[in-house]
């Protein structure tokens, strides 16, 4: 199990069904909501060893996605925040009204959480 993620063409979906009772609790079980089941294998691999990163919304409301890990510079950090808050204001529905970001926490894995401001956060995101 020494692998990022799993990506199948539909027709092998039958055969990796077999294995969701392994796939399926780590995250790794394909989903052609996720890209992960294509016709066009080579442009999935493509993307996921460029680092994209798929985020999910919980049922409350609240976007839990990597930034990074502690490896990686600060700059860099802040480069992938940037852009996780930008994919967030463009995936706002068109009917949501009001104040979209509501608040914006920070933290590692098992770590405090830094609250950041949601102004200074949402004007970065305009630019």
């Amino acid at each position: 199990m020494d692998f990022d993620a799993v990506v199948a063409t539909p027709d092998m979906m039958r055969g990796v069904g077999r294995l969701g009772k392994v796939l399926g609790p780590r995250g790794l079980m394909p989903n052609p909501k996720t890209g992960t089941v294509t016709t066009d294998i080579a442009k999935a691999v493509r993307e996921i060893k460029a680092g994209k990163v798929e985020f999910r919304v919980d049922k409350t409301g609240i976007v839990h996605a990597p930034i990074g890990k502690t490896s990686f510079a600060a700059d860099r950090l802040l480069a992938n925040a940037r852009a996780l808050v930008d994919s967030v204001m463009r995936a706002k529905p068109a009917a949501a009204k009001g104040k979209y970001l509501k608040s914006v926490t920070v933290s590692s894995t098992m770590g405090p959480g830094v609250h950041i401001d949601t102004t200074a956060v949402e004007t970065t995101a305009k630019h």
